[in-house]
Order: structure tokens, then sequence, then C-alpha cells
């Protein structure tokens, strides 16, 4: 039997809400528009839209964006039984959250069964420092219905060490929540993206932020996407699939895991063996690492 996992790439754009429930509301309609995808991911700090609950939002400092961390509970709550009552894992985007080291960029993996998994960005965007964001340090990967996923936040997947460990760990598919404010910036991670899918011969499911909203909230460049490698059994440009740009939009495709691990031992490009095969190679230059 062919082992498949539907996914999305649930584009959310934020927008000034009046209260947490006006956020959830969008949030369940873009869930609503998934359909029967088993794993939805949606962006990185897409919960930033809970900072317009204060009236005065537009006369605070940008790194006072911390007081977000306030809703954590609330947004467990949302994401714990929206992932239940629809039978779905989801990708809960991320969310700073208060800890002992200070505030960290943590993603939320919920599971239909009550599963809540979290990751803690290990490598910050530079503008991140302004808000005094802490660093994780774990990597690792989850089970999603016998599919081993990894995630790599945003700036993460510029650094290959990280995909490259994951994919180590076994990682199939690597979920890429994303924040750029500049279309730039949204290259940056999109092409890094799409070298993690060749190097490592993973799916990479990439779901930025939207966002139109004034300072001192960032703007949000968007276009979600599901990559693979490059090569004969797939799309020539590795794109599976593709959202509509800097719109709130989800995109939905099936991805074949056989598929991939058959890619793996006879494409066109081995790389997720060939790249390990030198290592004797590169421990003659372990003197010049970073």
């Amino acid at each position: 039997m062919t082992r498949t996992l539907r996914v999305a790439a649930a584009q959310f754009e934020m927008r000034a809400v009046d209260s947490f429930d006006a956020f959830a509301e969008q949030v369940r309609a873009l869930l609503d528009r998934a359909g029967d995808a088993r794993l939805v991911v949606l962006p990185e700090l897409f919960t930033e839209a809970l900072f317009t609950l204060d009236p005065d939002w537009q006369q605070h400092r940008i790194d006072q964006l911390t007081r977000i961390a306030d809703h954590t509970e609330a947004y467990r709550d949302l994401f714990r039984t929206e992932a239940a009552g629809r039978d779905q894992w989801i990708l809960a985007g991320s969310h700073l959250v208060a800890t002992e080291r200070g505030h960290e960029n943590v993603a939320f993996l919920f599971g239909p069964d009550g599963q809540e998994h979290r990751h803690s960005k290990t490598h910050i965007f530079p503008a991140e420092a302004e808000w005094g964001t802490a660093e994780g340090d774990e990597l690792a990967v989850f089970d999603v219905d016998g599919v081993s996923v990894g995630i790599a936040i945003c700036y993460e997947a510029e650094i290959p060490e990280v995909s490259t460990t994951l994919t180590a760990m076994g990682a199939e598919v690597l979920l890429v929540p994303s924040y750029t404010f500049t279309e730039a910036g949204f290259w940056r991670v999109r092409h890094c993206a799409a070298a993690r899918a060749i190097e490592d011969q993973v799916y990479v499911v990439h779901s930025p932020t939207v966002s139109h909203l004034e300072s001192p909230l960032s703007p949000g460049w968007a276009r979600a996407s599901v990559l693979s490698p490059c090569d004969l059994v797939f799309p020539a440009d590795g794109v599976l699939v593709e959202a509509r740009t800097n719109v709130e939009d989800v995109v939905v495709h099936e991805l074949d895991l056989d598929l991939l691990h058959e890619n793996r031992r006879s494409g066109a490009a081995t790389t997720y063996t060939d790249r390990g095969r030198r290592k004797d190679l590169y421990a003659k230059y372990d003197h010049v690492s970073l």
C-alpha cells in the first residue's frame, strides 16, 4: 500500500482584531479551507495579530511584541480543540512563549489525539534580537501517521545544518513556517527551502505570513508552497503546488512517501546518499569549519 500524507500550507493574513475570539474565527475559517488535509501548516508568528488587541498598539515599540505571550494558553487551547475536533494534525505556526531563558519563538504541533509537540527556533533572525528572543537548543523529528516530520522555522531553513541534522534523524518532510518582511526575505527562505528539498531529498511545506498592517508591526511577503526535489518523477522546478501572492490562501497536496524513497535510491541526483559518501574528505577540513 502506498504511503501518503495529504498536507496543506495555510497562508494566514494578519489583521487587526478586537478580541481573541475574532482571531480564532479567522483561524477556523482558514482551517476549513484545508478540507481533508491530514496535516495543516500555519505560518511563523502569525499570532502577532494578537498584538492589535490593545487599541493603542500602533503607539507601542516593536520590543513590546513579547506581550503576545500573554495569550499562550488561549492559543494552545484553540489548537488543541481544533486538532481534536477536525481529527487533524496542525502545526500552529509559531508563537512567542515566555520561558526561564526569556521569550522563545516556539512552533507547536498539535495532534488529533491530544498530542502536543514543541520546537523552539534554534537560529533567530538578526531582527528578532530586538525583541530579546532566546534561541532553542534542541532538534527533533515527530511522527505524523507514520511519516517523520521535522520543523525548521524561517531562518532555520537558511542554515543547512539544521535540515541536514533533521534528515539524518529520519525526517521525510520539513515543515517551514516563515514570516519575511520583504520580497527579498521571502525568496531567501523559499530558495533555501528548495535547496533543502534537493540536497536532503525531502518534501518541504513552506507556509509564510501575510501582513499589510502598519508599524510597529512589519509587513509580510508570502507565497506558500509545497516543494519536492527537482527530478524526473517530480515537477522540473520542484514546485508541487503554490499559493497566490500576498493574500490569505490555502494550498493542498498529497505527498507520496514511497516515491520520495525511490527517488533517494534511484533518482538522477541521489544527494541524500552522496552528500554523506565523502565524510572522510570533509573530515580533513574540520579545522576550517565555522
